[in-house]
Order: C-alpha cells, then sequence, then structure tokens
C-alpha cells in the first residue's frame, strides 16, 4: 500500500478556520495524473499541491477538485509553510518550479511568508465583454481588462463588491480562469472577490495568483508600489504585497490545521 504524507494547511490568514485551505503532498516522484487528480477530488479542497524534492529546490503542481491549474498562490504558500516548518528546510528562500509558470520563490520572514510571482499583462476588454460580465455580476463594471487566465472587473466602492451575486452558470461560460472583482479598500488599500466556477470554485476564498494581475493594476493607479490586500470571502484573507515591474511579491501567514498520511492503493 502506498502512503503519501499530506498536510492541511490554512493560508493567507493568521488563525484557524479562515483564510483559504489547500492539502500539500509530499512526493518522491510524479503519480501518474489521474491519481492525483482523484486525490484533489476526495480532499475536495479549493487546490491540492504536489511536491517533489530536487536538491534543494522543489517541483510543484496543483490541482483543483476539477482540473490541473497552472499557478497557485495559497497552494503554494501553504507548500512553502510545510517546507519551512515541517521538513526542515534550514534556508530562508524555497525555489519551486513548476511546469506551467516557470520558477516560483518563497522567501521568510519571521512568520510572514512571501512569495516570488511573475506579473500579469492585462488588456482593456471589448465592450461586448463588459455587456456579458454585467450579466454574469448583475453589475456594470467600470472598467474590464483581461489578463492571462482572468478577467479583472472594477467596480467602485467595497460596499457594491460584498454586495455582488453573481451567476456562476453564465461566469463559467467564459474563456478564462475566472473573474476577479475589485475596488478600493476601506481598511486595504484594495479589496477583491474571486469566482472561478469553470475550475470548480464558486467562489474562492483567498487567491493568491489573482493579486499578479490586482498588483500591476492597482500600483498605477494609487502610485504606491507596496501595498495591503484582504480578500473579502466568508473566510476573509490577509495579504502584505509588493509590485516590483515583472514580478510581484504576495505575502501572507498559515497557519496547519491537520497532518497525517493517505493510503492509495
Amino acid at each position: 500500500m502506498q502512503k503519501i504524507r499530506m498536510y492541511h494547511v490554512d493560508a493567507f490568514t493568521e488563525k484557524l478556520f479562515s483564510g483559504n485551505p489547500a492539502a500539500v503532498c509530499i512526493l518522491d516522484s510524479w503519480l501518474d495524473d489521474n491519481l492525483m487528480q482523484s486525490i484533489a477530488i476526495e480532499n475536495n479542497l479549493p487546490e491540492t499541491a504536489f511536491i517533489v524534492p530536487d536538491g534543494r529546490d522543489f517541483a510543484i503542481r496543483w490541482f483543483s477538485p476539477a482540473v490541473e491549474i497552472d499557478l497557485c498562490g495559497h497552494a503554494t504558500l501553504a507548500s512553502a509553510y510545510v517546507i519551512f516548518n515541517e521538513l526542515d528546510h534550514h534556508d530562508t528562500l524555497i525555489r519551486f518550479h513548476s511546469p506551467k509558470s516557470g520558477l516560483l520563490m518563497a522567501k521568510q520572514t519571521d512568520d510572514l511568508i512571501s512569495l516570488d510571482f511573475p506579473s500579469d499583462t492585462l488588456t482593456i476588454s471589448s465592450e461586448e465583454e463588459i455587456n456579458f460580465l454585467e450579466n454574469c455580476l448583475g453589475i456594470r463594471p467600470l472598467e474590464l481588462h483581461k489578463g492571462k487566465s482572468d478577467y479583472l472587473a472594477l467596480v467602485d466602492n467595497e460596499s457594491i463588491l460584498q454586495e455582488i451575486k453573481p451567476d456562476f452558470k453564465k461566469i463559467a461560460l467564459l474563456d478564462a480562469r475566472g473573474v476577479i472583482v475589485t475596488a478600493r479598500g476601506e481598511k486595504a488599500d484594495f479589496v477583491s472577490r474571486f469566482f472561478a466556477p469553470r475550475v470548480g470554485i464558486d467562489e474562492d476564498p483567498v487567491t493568491g495568483s489573482a493579486h499578479t494581475s490586482l498588483l500591476p493594476f492597482w500600483s498605477e493607479r494609487l502610485n504606491k508600489s507596496l501595498l495591503t490586500a484582504y480578500q473579502l470571502s466568508k473566510r476573509g484573507g490577509q495579504l502584505v504585497c509588493e509590485y516590483k515591474g515583472d514580478r510581484c511579491s504576495i505575502g501572507g501567514r498559515a497557519r496547519l490545521y491537520l497532518s497525517g498520511e493517505i493510503n492509495c492503493d
């Protein structure tokens, strides 16, 4: 019987039962893709990360309950937390290698873990796309942009953002991983919500990878590179970010919920 070490971590939070939960599976070598997808389905968490040690570096892949994901922030943060705190990694820097997103790094300073991710590039969307997003969200975006994976919609304020009741069936029809909706924050520089029914997640609690789009967007508008962010999901999540041009630093904390082994016959 094959046994796999697995950790359940709440990411982008200082306390349990908030932030975004992820499973982290430690492998000696890659499993069959179908088996990794089955484990993600069984876990039924927004994301399951699989990591394989490679010298002092780590290879990493992410699976939602529906599909393999190109880039996932909170499961990378959870993986870094496990490596720093459970695997005796005697360094303050971790280098992850993703087959779909290239080199990703995580740095620990006290209990804050900062992820180094490539910045997204946004393009202005068409009037037709804006009209369709209005149907999806029940409110017309002030601006709409498209990045590598997601749409980014700007709304007027935090209260409007909180009140949005999206049509998930319509959002799932978009040619995108999901939709980021954002506004100026009241206690943070900006706030956001993220809807991704196409990959099996109606509303994601905290989406680190979405901030690769949000940081260039808000850094330009607020004329600052150091930014605080909050994701307005039911669980909520806090992020400390820095925009560095072609790279983004996305920082957060994490807490271990459980650890154990899973059995794969």
